[in-house]
């Protein structure tokens, strides 16, 4: 048995995306164990509910997180929804499905960049940033903003989409599907990519079950799970199915997620031919006073937000149990026998989110 040492990894490295920190300990150039350590940038987010009205509290919880924020704001008012039982017009429904999709779509390319600059492949990085670029300017156009939204409130969305607004969403899909195709190539049959992810953190089905993995994390281990198909807002309209793999390595969770944006792009096509006219809001009086319990898909995985409302515009509790939360254990489980050089790309393969996680 050779010498063993403990190395303090993050939470500032040149490839970690998030202050995630890391304890280490190695044999050699292989973990034996890793022992996680978070804590650097809790803000206390579910305690404002006490110092923010109900309605407020729809743009604090944006601001969980940069990446996946429509869909915490989403989920939140669903729960206040719930709670009210208040019926969002089906075209707020998908209007909300629209956006959600587009989000996941910058989420997961955003991800594909980082996950190639892990890799130290440059150029594919800023391909794949340079498209999520495209999907962006088409989010600022519908809603005003790049990456907090604040379009969704209690009662459906504050916007709604013309014409012109569909037709450049649609132009930007195409866009995108065709770019992407080329970068497909790349991460999925290129052999210095597969080198580094195939074989890499494998996590096998029955472990990710386990450990309560969620979302394309849970999906490159072969659990077909994706909290979609409960079939909220516009998606139980919608033709799809989850995108598995059932090698639970690197080089599934590259695959899952670089199908899903092709996956997204099929959803928002459906929706936009599907969008029924209407209202895309109502307004919504008086109090809640009950709990609700929700579960919503973000890019990184299930999502659930739990609220508990007094009959005050100040509610009593909200929870938020964020995908990294859940994925923690199975990133821990995956750099057990790894070799210290894979460490960043393991982290990056739960496309970690500390901010959500720490709220």
């Amino acid at each position: 048995m050779g010498k063993r040492s403990v190395v303090p990894f993050g939470p500032q490295h040149p490839v970690l995306p998030e202050p995630i920190h890391l304890d280490l300990v190695i044999e050699d150039e292989k973990i034996i164990e890793a022992i996680p350590s978070i804590g650097f940038v809790h803000r206390g987010l579910e305690s404002l509910v006490t110092k923010r009205t109900y309605k407020e509290m729809t743009y604090v919880v944006e601001r969980t997180c940069g990446i996946c924020s429509f869909m915490h704001g989403m989920a939140y008012c669903e729960a206040v929804e719930e709670v009210m039982n208040v019926e969002v017009p089906d075209r707020g429904k998908y209007l909300r499905t629209i956006w959600a999709e587009l989000s996941r779509m910058h989420s997961h390319l955003l991800w594909l960049g980082l996950l190639a600059d892990g890799f130290g492949f440059e150029s594919l990085f800023y391909q794949c940033w340079r498209l999520r670029e495209s999907v962006l300017d088409v989010l600022e156009l519908t809603t005003g903003g790049r990456c907090i939204f604040s379009v969704n409130k209690i009662g459906g969305v504050l916007k709604d989409l013309d014409e012109d607004m569909t037709k450049a969403i649609l132009q930007t899909v195409d866009k995108v599907e065709k770019e992407l195709e080329a970068i497909k190539k790349t991460f999925l049959f290129d052999y210095s990519v597969e080198s580094r992810l195939k074989g890499v953190g494998v996590l096998t089905k029955q472990q990710a079950h386990d450990l309560g993995c969620a979302g394309p994390f849970a999906r490159g281990s072969g659990i077909k799970m994706d909290m979609r198909m409960r079939g909220y807002d516009a998606y139980k309209d919608l033709d799809f199915e989850p995108i598995v793999s059932e090698d639970g390595d690197g080089y599934a969770r590259c695959y899952v997620r670089t199908m899903e944006i092709f996956q997204s792009i099929d959803i928002i096509r459906q929706a936009i031919a599907k969008l029924p006219a209407g209202e895309f809001g109502v307004d919504v009086k008086g109090l809640p006073k009950g709990e609700a319990f929700v579960r919503v898909e973000q890019p990184r995985g299930e999502a659930v937000y739990y609220v508990k409302a007094n009959g005050t515009q100040y509610l009593d509790r909200m929870r938020v149990r964020t995908p990294t939360f859940a994925n923690l254990p199975g990133l821990v489980e995956t750099l057990k026998g790894a070799q210290f050089a894979d460490v960043p790309l393991l982290i990056l393969a739960i496309d970690p989110c500390i901010s959500c996680t720490e709220r």
